[in-house]
């Protein structure tokens, strides 16, 4: 019998420093003005240079561990979905182990970008519905700013760093994930990359001089393909959980752009206060985003059991993925 799985707690973290708008006009030629009119972002968090995605994420795994009243040891499967891993090996997922002391634990990390929070949900309720494990964590971590190029205006003002994570295991039937949707189309890869570092084009002074180790995106490609995919990528996670627009209590979307974010509550019909919006603060987290948000949101008992909670995202990849799930 598939078992139903749902979030048993949630956990974020977020670095102390803050870059403002204002700070990054000193830095580029750029305004708030312009920013916050093309993006909705006012400020992001930078993690220090001591700070490394593992360690954000063992704070975020930390506090849902103690939202869940969860001990580390009963962790079956860990999933972190990053694409700002300490190193390429071993996997970050394997140092968060070893720091919880969550020592049972099956260990990988998943490279979906801005998406990989909702692949990782996805891929730990499998686990689960099986009876292969009882609870998993999943951990959505980034520190972009790492890898950002400072100088140019077009990319710098759009990311942050955080982490969010969530402990799932089964609940009630009829509550939890009722449905996922997910996708993606290689053919537009080279949008959003990171093109060097890896095989394909190892680390050289080369590849350095060309600046190649920093975020490459073509804005409005990727714009373009975000507005059509987050909505068609919920409509078809709600077909899947016989749910109606109607029926939706919060939309959790990727913190990417304002822009992208109402084209959603447009086309859903949705209320600003159904909508889980912290773009402004945190600017795109990529895997954090989602996990934050909904952190956030959780923490502010804004969500009460028997709502209907919508995630949907977009990223690196490219991808996308939507799912719905009961609140428990």
């Amino acid at each position: 019998m598939v078992r139903a799985v749902g979030i048993l707690g949630t956990g974020s973290y977020l670095p102390e420093k803050i870059l403002t708008n204002q700070d990054l006009e000193k830095m580029v030629d750029t305004s708030d003005e312009w920013i916050v009119s093309r993006t909705g972002i006012r400020e992001r968090r930078v993690a220090s240079p001591n700070e490394s995605s593992s360690d954000l994420a063992l704070r975020a795994a930390q506090n849902a561990l103690d939202h869940a009243q969860i001990k580390a040891e009963e962790i079956d499967l860990i999933i972190v979905a990053t694409v700002t891993p300490d190193m390429s090996f071993p996997a970050t997922a394997c140092l968060i182990q070893d720091a919880l002391g969550a020592h049972q634990a099956a260990t990988f990390d998943l490279s979906a970008a801005c998406t990989g929070f909702l692949y990782g949900v996805a891929t730990a309720t499998q686990f689960i519905q099986t009876g292969m494990y009882q609870h998993a964590l999943v951990v959505g971590v980034e520190c972009l700013t790492k890898i950002v190029d400072w100088t140019d205006r077009n990319t710098c003002v759009l990311f942050g760093d955080g982490a969010g994570a969530a402990v799932l295991g089964p609940v009630e039937d009829g509550y939890g994930f009722l449905s996922f949707d997910l996708g993606g189309d290689g053919a537009k890869g080279e949008l959003l990359s990171l093109p060097a570092g890896g095989s394909r084009l190892p680390t050289s002074m080369d590849t350095i001089q060309q600046r190649l180790h920093y975020i490459s995106m073509s804005g409005q490609e990727v714009f373009r393909f975000a507005v059509r995919v987050i909505n068609s990528s919920t409509e078809k996670a709600l077909s899947k959980a016989g749910i109606t627009k109607e029926e939706i209590d919060y939309l959790i979307p990727h913190q990417a752009n304002m822009r992208i974010i109402e084209s959603a509550m447009k086309r859903f019909g949705l209320t600003e206060n159904k909508v889980v919006v912290n773009l402004d603060r945190y600017g795109n987290m990529s895997a954090a985003s989602i996990p934050v948000a909904l952190d956030e949101v959780v923490r502010a008992k804004q969500i009460k059991r028997g709502d209907m909670v919508v995630l949907c995202g977009f990223g690196g990849g490219l991808t996308w993925g939507a799912s719905v799930l009961k609140w428990t």
